[in-house]
């Protein structure tokens, strides 16, 4: 079983969606991943950084799901990264209200020793250069390297982030953000394009239409589960993230075809996170509930078709 190294925020979040709200709550990309990830019985690692108003049960919590936090920087005199978000009816525009870096606007990441070694780094999102502080720390390159990154910093840092993408075999992003990372409308042709700029694997999340996974011209599609109830998909996609690295890291097979069960994996896991209000879903998953849900995923997908030759 494989080392796994995540490096992402560990944040609050204020969320308003049209069947609630909550006041702070815990958030962040690392926190989402690396909970989606501890159900695999992972040797895991969080890099992150909180301020003095981060609460010890939050770190005592990810201890007990098996994740290690020891390069999670507490910054006594500082305050924790905060986010605030509102969705309309669909769901799938939000609009940010408030974001706060606080102590994450000079985040220094810090590899721990135990894990120099890692075979599996997950580059959540976070500032291009922060991620690669990570990469350049890391003496002999890992077996798998992914990205989730967002167009805030293709806005922003397009530079940096254009040199953090040529060194990670994986990237994972939202429809939306390929076409404007490629310049293409096509989702075929906006892979295609991101491919050349260094991954082998281009992920692109489709909300609550699926996932596609490209490489080298093979093409898989994983729909997402039609569900009776959703609250708030703050997290979804990093949640996607977890699953997948994690059944990757759990099995050490990063073929294509491992590739696709990682896809279903990580839908797997988002279909529970937008369930409920940030990370409280993802908190008390049962196995039962995992595999259960696996095999719906299969039905959704399994089919007998006669070819006429």
């Amino acid at each position: 079983m494989g080392k796994l190294l995540i490096v992402g925020t560990v944040a609050f979040d204020a969320i308003e969606t049209p069947f609630g709200k909550t006041e702070k709550i815990l958030g962040g990309a690392a926190t989402y991943i690396g909970l989606s990830a501890s159900y695999f019985n992972l040797d895991a690692a969080l890099i992150s950084v909180v301020g003095g108003d981060f609460p010890d049960e939050y770190i005592r919590m990810l201890k007990e799901k098996g994740i290690d936090v020891s390069g999670i920087e507490i910054k006594k005199e500082g305050k924790t990264f905060f986010w605030s978000g509102r969705y309309d009816y669909n769901l799938n525009t939000r609009d940010t209200l408030v974001t706060d870096l606080n102590v994450l606007a000079d985040f220094d990441p810090v590899v721990p020793e135990n894990f120099a070694d890692c075979d599996f780094l997950m580059l959540g999102n976070l500032h291009p250069s922060v991620q690669m502080s990570v990469i350049n720390q890391i003496p002999i390159r890992p077996k798998l390297v992914v990205l989730d990154t967002m167009n805030f910093w293709m806005n922003n840092t397009m530079d940096e982030l254009i040199e953090v993408i040529r060194k990670v075999d994986v990237i994972t992003i939202n429809d939306e953000e390929a076409r404007q990372l490629s310049g293409e409308y096509s989702l075929v042709r906006a892979a295609e394009k991101i491919h050349k700029m260094g991954p082998q694997y281009v992920v692109i999340k489709k909300g609550e239409n699926g996932a596609l996974l490209f490489s080298n011209g093979d093409v898989f599609f994983a729909p997402a589960l039609p569900l009776e109830e959703i609250f708030d998909p703050t997290g979804a996609g990093d949640t996607f993230a977890g699953g997948f690295i994690g059944y990757l890291a759990s099995t050490h097979d990063i073929s294509f075809e491992n590739m696709k069960r990682a896809v279903i994996y990580g839908s797997n896991f988002a279909s529970f996170c937008v369930e409920k209000f940030g990370t409280e879903r993802m908190v008390d998953l049962s196995q039962k509930e995992i595999q259960t849900r696996l095999k719906q995923f299969k039905l959704l997908t399994q089919f007998e078709i006669e070819l006429k030759h």
